[in-house]
């Protein structure tokens, strides 16, 4: 009866029309329509369950690079070519925004952020709401629970929205096969970092590598761009195979940036606390670099790095005296440049290599 409901509610919710002049407009106005009947029908069902999508709505539109869905647009658009019309592929593109938000909901609970792009994480929203509507229990707990089953749905969503794509079924199980290898590299990449967090003196740069291949690099760059490619039609296993390679390299790059930014970063710009990667010991490969220069940075007797406060242990000016983050910043280069230069003969349009080019810059020299 329950699923009834919730699917009349959304045959009637009349789809928003709106003129999107720009690629995030577009992604932004299908993930708002798709979000409004999702909310609409939940509230039908009980009025909490709309609060909690409302909720889930507020998170998933807070802001954010949107960069899985601009290299998927553009592996799409590298095949085709600029006369095709994006509307079609637009909930697929989305939907990628969607499983990032459940990416992000989730990690955040495993390392119990209080702030993501500057405002309160998912489960510090839910237990601040417990508390002001003075409700039995722990706000802390069920301020877990409920991002957990935020992250759940969606991930749910996202599959919902990826299967309004009118695909080929040939080309919906290319789409899929890379869709779901993403989540899967993306869920082992996690898993090895919450370890490596655990049993950090097991940890080598290497390992630490192979984390961001997995976390990072396959679900925010070298995925989406495959996946791209797949919307366009038949795949050129050449094109596919050198936008695997681009992509690895600069989604490498892109979280070896983010390293220094968990160590370097403004805090006004990251929208995260400083220091948030000295505090929870996590192996990056900065922090490792750092300790294979300098073996006397030791780790505390939990087997986790020292903290970054008054005791000894690590700290910004520690890690820079080492030379790990002049290593690190020549290794984002050397990643860069080669991804750039594998563009250079693909056969893809050439508004496409010059946006992938730019892309590889913009999503590895940033701020934030």
């Amino acid at each position: 009866m329950a699923n009834d409901t919730l699917e009349g509610n959304l045959r009637r919710v009349p789809r928003q029309v709106n003129r999107h002049s720009t690629l995030l407009d577009a992604v932004e106005g299908t993930l708002a329509d798709f979000l409004a009947a999702q909310i609409a029908a939940l509230d039908a069902v009980d009025p909490a369950l709309g609060g909690m999508a409302r909720t889930t709505r507020d998170l998933v539109l807070a802001g954010g690079k949107r960069l899985r869905p601009t290299f998927a647009y553009w592996g799409w658009r590298g095949a085709t070519g600029p006369g095709e019309p994006i509307d079609p592929v637009l909930p697929a593109l989305a939907a990628l925004e969607l499983m990032h938000t459940f990416a992000l909901v989730h990690d955040d609970v495993m390392d119990e952020s209080a702030t993501r792009r500057g405002r309160p994480t998912a489960h510090r929203l839910f237990a601040g709401q417990h508390t002001r509507a003075g409700r039995l229990g722990d706000p802390g707990r069920f301020g877990t629970t409920a991002a957990i089953l935020v992250g759940d749905l969606c991930l749910v969503w996202a599959d919902q929205l990826l299967a309004r794509t009118p695909l080929s079924t040939a080309t919906l199980f290319a789409v899929r096969s890379r869709y779901d290898r993403m989540r899967v590299e993306a869920v082992a990449g996690q898993y090895l970092d919450v370890l490596g967090e655990s049993s950090p003196q097991e940890w080598s740069a290497e390992r630490a590598l192979l984390v961001a291949r997995l976390k990072t690099a396959s679900y925010t760059v070298q995925r989406p761009l495959q996946f791209g490619l797949a919307l366009a039609g038949p795949v050129d296993p050449d094109l596919d195979d050198a936008f695997c390679r681009y992509g690895q390299l600069v989604g490498e790059a892109f979280q070896l940036r983010d390293d220094l930014l968990g160590v370097y970063g403004d805090p006004a710009v990251t929208g995260k606390p400083a220091d948030d990667d000295l505090r929870a010991g996590k192996p990056t490969t900065l922090l490792l670099l750092a300790r294979q220069l300098a073996p006397e940075l030791a780790l505390n007797p939990a087997g986790a790095v020292n903290p970054a406060d008054s005791s000894g242990g690590l700290t910004p000016r520690l890690i820079t005296e080492t030379g790990a983050p002049a290593m690190v910043e020549e290794m984002i280069q050397e990643r860069v440049a080669t991804a750039v230069t594998i563009l250079a003969d693909l056969p893809i349009h050439g508004d496409a290599r010059t946006a992938l080019t730019e892309l590889a810059v913009r999503a590895t020299q940033r701020p934030a």
